[in-house]
This record gives C-alpha cells, sequence and structure tokens, in this order.
C-alpha cells in the first residue's frame, strides 16, 4: 500500500505505547529514573511496552543514550558519548531484580569510539545480571563490533541465553540505510552466534522500499547463517530528518511472512507491524535445535 510522506499512520497501526499512567508502568518509571538507566521501551516509544512489562520483559540500553553512527531510520541521538558508567551493570542488574523481571533483555548504542567497542562492557553486564538474577533469562541484542570476531565472542562467552543482532533491512537498501554497517558483516556476526551454539536471532524493518522478493532472500541468508528466531515489523519515521516511510504493509502481508519463515525454517516468527526485537522475546529462549544449518 503506497502512501503519500504526509499521510496519517493507518488504522491498523495502533500506538500503544501512547502509555497508560497504571500503578505499575508508573513505579517501573519511577525506578529507572532513580538508578538513572535507559530503556529502549520509553525511549523508542515501544508501541508493545505495556504487554512486554506485563510479561515480565524489559529492554534495557547500556552504554549510554548517545550512538556513534547516524543510521537513517534510528531515533537514538547522534553524537559523542560519555565515558562508560562503570556502575551501571550493577544498577540494571539491581534494578532487574527490584522490578521482579523473568527475562530481560539487553541492547545498546554502537560505541566506535571504544577500543573494545563496548565489548568488554557488554560481558561484564551480562555477568553481573546473572549473578544477581540466576534465574532470570537473558536476550541480548547487539552492535556489529565492526565485525571483529573477538569482540563478539566476548559476548557469547557470558552466555546469554539469546543474542540478537538485526539486519535491519535488506541487502540493497543497507548502504543507504545503516550507514557504517554491512549487510554481510552482520550475516558473519549472527553466523558466529549460530556456530557457538547459542540462540541467534535477528531482524528486519518493512516499508523501506524492499521488494517481496528481497524479503524472501533476507530469510534465505538468515537461515544459511544459522539464525533461529525472525522478527519483522513496520518501519515508523521517528522524525521529519530521518527516512519517510515508502510504503504502510497491511497486517495480512506480515502474517504471510510468518507462515513462510516458519516453513522455511525458522522456530519463531514474529510478523506484525507494531512487531519491535523484544516483542515476545520470552518466548524466544526455547528455539534451539539440534542443527546450526537448515539446508
Amino acid at each position: 500500500m503506497k502512501v503519500p510522506n504526509n499521510r496519517r499512520l493507518p488504522d491498523w497501526i495502533k500506538l500503544k505505547s501512547r502509555l497508560s499512567t497504571d500503578e505499575t508502568q508508573q513505579s517501573v518509571r519511577r525506578l529507572l529514573k532513580e538508578n538513572n538507566l535507559n530503556t529502549i521501551c520509553i525511549s523508542g516509544n515501544c508501541p508493545n511496552i505495556g504487554e512486554c512489562w506485563q510479561a515480565g520483559t524489559a529492554t534495557f540500553m547500556i552504554l549510554g543514550n548517545i550512538c556513534t553512527r547516524a543510521c537513517r531510520f534510528c531515533g537514538v541521538e547522534t553524537g559523542r558519548p560519555l565515558p562508560p558508567d562503570p556502575d551501571e551493570p550493577e544498577r540494571v542488574a539491581n534494578s532487574i531484580k527490584q522490578m521482579g523481571i523473568k527475562h530481560a533483555v539487553i541492547t545498546s548504542v554502537d560505541r566506535d569510539d571504544l577500543i573494545d567497542r563496548g565489548a568488554g562492557f557488554w560481558a561484564k553486564t551480562i555477568k553481573t545480571v546473572k549473578e544477581v538474577n540466576p534465574l532470570v533469562t537473558m536476550e541480548t541484542l547487539i552492535p556489529d563490533f565492526d565485525g571483529n570476531p573477538q569482540l563478539i565472542q566476548e559476548v557469547i562467552d557470558a552466555a546469554p541465553e539469546v543474542i540478537s543482532h538485526n539486519l535491519e533491512t535488506v541487502r540493497r537498501l543497507t548502504p543507504s540505510i545503516r550507514t557504517k554497517a554491512r549487510y554481510d558483516t552482520s550475516l558473519t556476526v549472527i553466523r558466529q552466534i549460530s556456530d557457538s551454539g547459542l540462540v541467534s536471532k535477528s531482524g528486519i524493518m518493512l516499508g523501506l522500499g524492499e521488494t517481496p522478493d528481497e524479503i524472501l532472500q533476507t530469510m534465505d541468508d538468515l537461515l544459511l547463517a544459522g539464525c533461529r528466531v525472525m522478527t519483522i515489523g513496520q518501519y515508523l519515521q521517528p522524525s521529519r530528518e530521518h527516512l519517510p516511510v515508502s510504503e504502510w504493509i497491511a497486517p495480512d502481508v506480515y502474517k504471510n511472512y510468518e507462515t513462510i519463515g516458519l516453513e522455511k525454517g525458522f522456530r519463531f516468527v514474529e510478523s506484525h507491524p507494531i512487531v519491535r526485537s523484544s516483542f515476545h522475546a520470552e518466548k524466544h529462549v526455547n528455539s534451539q535445535d539440534d542443527t546450526n544449518n537448515h539446508f
């Protein structure tokens, strides 16, 4: 469904993130503020925030809230970040405990300013969360660390249950959308995760100008890299300075991609206009199988 750039959101985009003021959400917000923590649930205005928090899932963003990259789809501020806060891993771990979270999702901005791109801080955070919350399962949504296998391995060795790295879009559109990131570099990251035996996960946005054939090819590329879980959601323009939406994709099309993805071999495919990376993340822990390759 092609639309003019200034058209209102279609009826099927239900932004539940125009948040209610119920007691649970108010208490979570207070706790995050008190602990000086960032969560992509709030900063990204996620449409699923109520459902995820109700299910005992929340997504924390570590290493600050300023990214060293300027991807044209992303609403996170770009600039020169502050040095990492050495106390942040403990604050994240304690907040997870206080919030009673069952499944924690942790992501970060890109930190190309750091020698190790933040990998050591990532490993410390994962280990601290596990020490303080031994029963909590965890998904990490990581940057590409410039494809450096030693840095990626630091996160793998910390042993979160799921490691996710998003392709974001199809091969053809990657150079114009993701700035420094490369499609094949991301596939290499996913392959290393898959080969480690951990659950590997990735996601893309629709409505950026991709074709159906390109979406199917992306599925095949992910499966060949050993990916187990895929998320597919609608791109929403964060501001007028970001890329405009090229197309609103109807819910039945997303459902069709879900069916195709499962038939191709994914264990989970979360595909809907309002799906984001951490949607139903608590279910994806159980997506391991006995082979690292579906083909």
